[in-house]
């Protein structure tokens, strides 16, 4: 996802009723980044009335118009099951935007919940945004989750996004990489720990390796390695305070690409600190 090949489709954000100004201002300032327009989507069951479906998208749309006067929105109501008709949509998109929390159980995104739903299977990549995610004035960060095991076209791009997103953002990056494993840790007489030096000297020049791959590309944007020996999600978690943004793939190593997000990327929408951007597949456009 370079400059030259990044989808130019609005960002659709999908709105209910209950305070989800929070959502729509992430995908406003997305929109404005990205200088595409936004569209506001509120799927309603069916037999709703047209005066009450403008009743929840009219809010929003003052909302843009009057902080994001640069941003071209459009509004819709449409019937349907709303997971069913974002992802759908989300094929014309460059991004999609949902909230965490709504009227369709997104507290914890259970599966099966909107949320959950469109950030498994939505055609293009997509940002998790809960209320309180990101402060008033965020840290000019970006955070990327980089498993330098997954050698895998998503896992790049991934990254590639990532770095189109601070560059946008005239923001830092933080490749983040987190391993622990029971196994590495002796169990039994005469085991021995491997060289532990060795393997994170071998984790930072993965690390460096993937930045410059892109530095000609993104000249402008500082990179920071961090590699711990600590879980990956419990780590991108804490890297996420105060960032703008955290970008991670959508599946672990466990490849099933299109039937679940990865463990990683599952826990970090819990517990990340601020927006996550899901990026799973190449853009249909």
């Amino acid at each position: 996802m370079d400059d030259a090949t990044m989808p130019t489709g609005p960002v659709l954000a999908g709105v209910d009723r209950g305070g989800q100004e929070y959502v729509v201002r992430c995908a406003a300032e997305q929109a404005a980044l990205h200088q595409v327009p936004l569209h506001l989507l509120h799927v309603a069951e069916p037999g709703g009335t047209a005066a009450a479906a403008e009743e929840v998208t009219a809010p929003f749309e003052r909302l843009v118009r009057t902080e994001f006067p640069g941003v071209a929105v459009t509004a819709e109501t449409a019937a349907g099951r709303a997971s069913a008709v974002l992802v759908e949509r989300s094929e014309r998109a460059s991004w999609t935007v949902v909230g965490h929390r709504g009227s369709g159980g997104f507290a914890r995104l259970p599966l099966g919940s909107v949320s959950w739903q469109v950030a498994t299977h939505a055609a293009g990549p997509v940002i998790v945004v809960r209320p309180g995610d990101t402060p008033p004035d965020p840290e000019r960060r970006v955070v990327a989750g980089v498993d330098v095991a997954d050698t895998s076209p998503i896992s790049s791009r991934a990254l590639d996004a990532a770095f189109v997103e601070a560059a946008l953002r005239g923001a830092s990056l933080e490749l983040v990489h987190g391993s622990f494993h029971l196994g590495e840790t002796p169990t039994g007489p005469g085991m021995t720990a491997p060289d532990f030096q060795i393997l994170d000297e071998a984790v930072r020049a993965a690390l460096r390796e993937e930045a410059d791959k892109r530095r000609d590309r993104y000249p402008g944007v500082p990179v920071r390695l961090h590699a711990e020996r600590l879980r990956a999600a419990t780590l991108l978690a804490e890297s996420s305070r105060g960032a703008a943004l955290l970008v991670v793939g959508s599946h672990g190593r466990s490849g099933l690409r299109r039937l679940l997000l990865g463990s990683v990327s599952s826990e970090v929408l819990h517990t990340a600190a601020c927006p996550v951007a899901i990026v799973h597949s190449a853009h249909p456009h």
